[in-house]
């Protein structure tokens, strides 16, 4: 096409450049794909390994709390019981086993080492040990649920296939993170 004596160059992408260009891009896709995937699991496991690492420390300071207190620290015990309302662990509802290992909020008298544990009591127990930094158990959609099975606790990681679990064992104080 001449307009004027001069040749006028239509600019654009030629078949076969954009049939490279959609290659390399489905390559790149394919290769970084999986990475981007395996990102994401590892970001749950974070999440699940955080979570435990929490509940450990939890159990650890209210254990701590239950010795001083036993030990005649600062705070009293209750009528002489310190294994109820142990006093100086965050509001002071926290109900602990013979062995000094978190049972709930809701005991009475003296709880046995062995005592079992419901899924109530390990879903009071997860929010009164977490307090505000708990991850969610309720709600239409809870990123753990929480069961149980004799003296342990297991709460269940729902956010990536329900696979993941942090298992608490109430007789030793012992927490375990599990992945599958």
């Amino acid at each position: 096409m001449s307009h004027g004596g001069t040749m006028q160059r239509h600019k654009g992408f030629t078949m076969i450049e954009l049939v490279v260009v959609i290659a390399i891009l489905g390559i790149l896709a394919a290769v970084a794909l999986p990475h981007f995937i395996d990102s994401a699991k590892d970001a749950h496991r974070a999440s699940v390994r955080s979570a435990g690492g929490a509940l450990t420390s939890a159990v650890s300071l209210v254990r701590g709390q239950y010795e001083l207190n036993r030990g005649g620290g600062s705070n009293a015990c209750l009528a002489g019981n310190c294994q109820i309302n142990v006093q100086g662990y965050g509001n002071g509802a926290m109900d602990v086993n013979a062995n000094g290992w978190p049972v709930g909020t809701e005991r009475s008298g003296t709880p046995l080492a062995n005592t079992s544990m419901s899924a109530d009591e390990c879903r009071n127990l997860w929010s009164n040990l977490l307090q505000a930094s708990s991850q969610s158990l309720t709600g239409t959609n809870p990123a753990f649920t929480a069961t149980a099975n004799g003296t342990r606790c297991l709460f269940t990681y729902n956010l990536d296939g329900g696979d993941d679990v942090i298992e608490y064992n109430a007789n030793t104080g012992e927490v375990f993170v599990n992945f599958n």
